[in-house]
């Protein structure tokens, strides 16, 4: 079986149709070649029907030619054809891929990029990648185009450049285009959109690369609180976040909620593991202490200026949530954020009179609850050359995970 990706610019090879039997794909791939008489077609349209088609002939081993687009190996029918029939029984011809070609148009490299497909699948991955990371690909669908993921990005991050690639390949018909998020909620787009790439200008990946994609890891987490801007000690102690980051497992393609925000630090830490972060701060000087401990690390927090409960439901569904302040308010905003969380929500708090409500609030949403008192001694230095404990203040932290979120999470 022959695989062959084209489409993007990259011309079809001649003898790839010679002996061919069947000849399945797109119906614009099979419109633009000329078919032996006899030689049978099938659109792609639903899978399961033309594999069935496929399985017929290989079963009689007769030749079959699978036309597709750009590299059918990058996030396309290459997958399942080998799953279905074995790798080792296909011959893969592989063109330019429709990333590859927006970014040669842009004369940008991609080896810093961020791909994603929304193709098939909810867009909410894709915006939340396209939050958190400068420069992502999009491969797009219908109901995930360039008009919804503008839809999303114009409310959380208004300055992102998008580019939307159409008919790539196609001399008389291809476009590329950059507009503002804003710009794209508002145009119809039509069904010829090859590719979106979203790109942040002002804080752009740059120097030489050894790995492609998006950025490892940090080395390090659960930073020391003197790595940021906060007042009069009024931050999660690095303690308690090593322990938060752990129940939250923030990762590139999440959104996660840091409530009550204070100096930003949680949602800080979990944007630098990729994931995209709303804080919500009913402060205004806390609105600013967080943008700068963002800025900082090198990293994008969504910051909503305002009180919990009230202004979450302006805010995208979450996969985790950190709530590290609430006041007398706390049980209805653990019942507000365990009603949207996809994942996980995360308490902390000092009071512990608190707990039993907020575990409930948990419990009721359907969600395994769990928690631990952390209470730590650090080292501090005495007068002569020598040590004593410090203790520090102890706090509660409360923890509920869906349980079908351990399945699903294990892919995205």
């Amino acid at each position: 079986m022959t695989v062959v990706g084209t489409g993007t610019g990259a011309p079809l090879p001649e003898d790839v149709l010679a002996g061919a039997e069947l000849v399945v794909g797109g119906r614009r791939h099979l419109d633009a070649v000329r078919l032996a008489d006899g030689v049978e077609r099938v659109v792609l349209g639903a899978l399961a029907p033309a594999l069935d088609t496929v399985a017929e002939y290989v079963a009689k081993d007769r030749r079959v030619v699978v036309l597709a687009s750009g590299d059918p190996g990058f996030f396309g029918i290459v997958r399942v054809l080998a799953e279905r029939f074995g790798a080792e029984r296909l011959d893969v011809r592989a063109g330019v891929s429709s990333v590859a070609a927006a970014f040669a148009r842009l004369g940008l490299t991609w080896d810093d990029a961020v791909v994603v497909s929304a193709h098939g699948r909810q867009p909410h991955t894709a915006v939340n990648v396209c939050r958190a990371h400068p420069k992502v690909a999009v491969l797009t669908g219908p109901g995930a185009g360039p008009a919804e993921l503008g839809a999303a990005l114009a409310r959380t991050a208004p300055g992102r450049v998008l580019v939307v690639a159409s008919a790539l390949g196609d001399p008389a018909r291809e476009r590329v285009e950059r507009v503002s998020p804003g710009e794209a909620a508002r145009r119809d787009w039509g069904t010829a959109v090859s590719v979106v790439l979203c790109l942040d200008e002002t804080r752009a990946p740059g120097g030489v690369r050894t790995v492609a994609g998006a950025a490892a890891a940090p080395a390090e987490w659960a930073l020391d609180e003197g790595e940021f801007t906060h007042r009069d000690s009024m931050i999660t102690k690095f303690e308690v976040r090593a322990l938060a980051l752990a129940r939250l497992g923030p990762r590139l393609g999440d959104l996660v909620w840091d409530i009550g925000a204070g100096s930003g630090s949680v949602a800080v830490e979990c944007a630098r593991f990729g994931a995209a972060v709303t804080a919500v701060e009913k402060t205004a000087d806390g609105v600013e202490r967080i943008r700068a401990n963002a800025a900082a690390h090198g990293v994008d927090v969504h910051v909503v200026h305002g009180a919990a409960p009230t202004v979450l439901s302006d805010l995208d569904d979450p996969d985790a949530v950190f709530i590290g302040g609430g006041g007398r308010e706390l049980p209805a905003i653990v019942t507000a954020c365990a009603r949207r969380a996809r994942r996980a929500v995360v308490v902390a708090m000092a009071a512990l009179d608190r707990v039993p409500a907020a575990r409930e609030a948990l419990k009721g949403a359907g969600f395994d609850c769990d928690g631990v008192l952390l209470q730590s001694s650090r080292l501090a230095p005495l007068p002569g050359d020598v040590t004593r404990l410090a203790a520090t203040n102890p706090v509660f932290l409360l923890w509920g995970v869906r349980p079908d979120s351990r399945i699903e999470g294990v892919a995205q």
